[in-house]
């Protein structure tokens, strides 16, 4: 019988023992790789790239600046607007593209200067004709359900309110819409000519539009407004001499408290019931 260390033994002598099971090698320590100026390049340049295809072809940032669109839109109102909805003939793919409808809202191009956005609603449409009674529109005769529409100037003016009957040389009337409209009315009705627009303020005692500056070229118009994602109410009306004097006293002088005082002003002046909601 041959005993456990003998057996050992005899294996040792043998040679036929397994090799020693070897330590399990330590993982190598990765470096974190530091991007290189490059690297950090070409990420902006895509950021950048996707930023400005979203601003040309998809949506873009206005404020409200006036009230010509009260009770829709109010002044300080911040919207996105899609430019896809009414875009141009060229076309993207498996965007909702439509035809614009009367009643629609839309931001465009200043005819008198391109430059300028405007926000007004669509009236009339190419071959419509237009006019207006006690300042409400009446389209092709009939005269149009408009439930967003106020009136808030108690003042009567015949140019405003009965277009195009009025004087036409009202002073808020461009030169080149006093020429235009000699062609334009026929028989007390304007006629809104092909690929054009006419455009009304909600707010219609109270806004330039189509009545003053003319027709709204189809390639002037951005698109619609899609969401309302901020709005601020305008600062309380208080007198700029005193806000000196107050920043100048006492405590008030505090740059800390100065700091505060025009957060808590900013936040009471946003319209929270109005942000994060679709625009009208």
């Amino acid at each position: 019988m041959i005993s456990p260390e003998s057996e050992n033994a005899a294996v040792t002598a043998s040679g036929a023992a397994a090799a020693p099971i070897a330590a399990p090698a330590r993982p190598e320590q990765e470096t974190p790789e530091i991007a290189s100026p490059a690297t950090h390049l070409q990420f902006a340049l895509l950021v950048l790239t996707i930023a400005m295809f979203i601003i040309t072809f998809v949506m873009q940032a206005f404020r409200i600046p006036s009230g010509s669109m009260e009770d829709t839109l109010l002044v300080g109102d911040y919207l996105l607007v899609d430019k896809t909805r009414f875009a141009p003939e060229a076309k993207l793919p498996l965007l909702p593209y439509r035809p614009l409808r009367r009643g629609d809202i839309v931001v465009f191009r200043y005819p008198v200067d391109p430059e300028q956005h405007f926000v007004k609603r669509v009236i009339g449409l190419p071959g419509d004709r237009i006019r207006l009674s006690n300042g409400r529109a009446i389209v092709n005769g009939k005269a149009l359900n408009e439930p967003y529409a106020v009136f808030k100037d108690a003042a009567t003016d015949e140019y405003r309110d009965e277009f195009p009957h009025g004087n036409r040389y009202n002073e808020n009337v461009t030169a080149a819409w006093t020429k235009q409209m000699r062609t334009a009315v026929r028989e007390g009705e304007l006629t809104v000519p092909p690929d054009c627009y006419f455009m009304l303020g909600d707010n219609r005692d109270e806004s330039l539009d189509s009545r003053y500056w003319g027709f709204v070229p189809r390639a002037n118009i951005v698109g619609r407004p899609m969401f309302l994602y901020l709005s601020i109410a305008s600062a309380a009306p208080d007198d700029e001499d005193a806000d000196d004097d107050t920043v100048a006293s006492g405590a008030h002088n505090d740059r800390l408290f100065t700091l505060r005082a025009r957060v808590s002003q900013l936040f009471g002046a946003i319209r929270w019931h109005r942000i994060l909601r679709l625009a009208p």
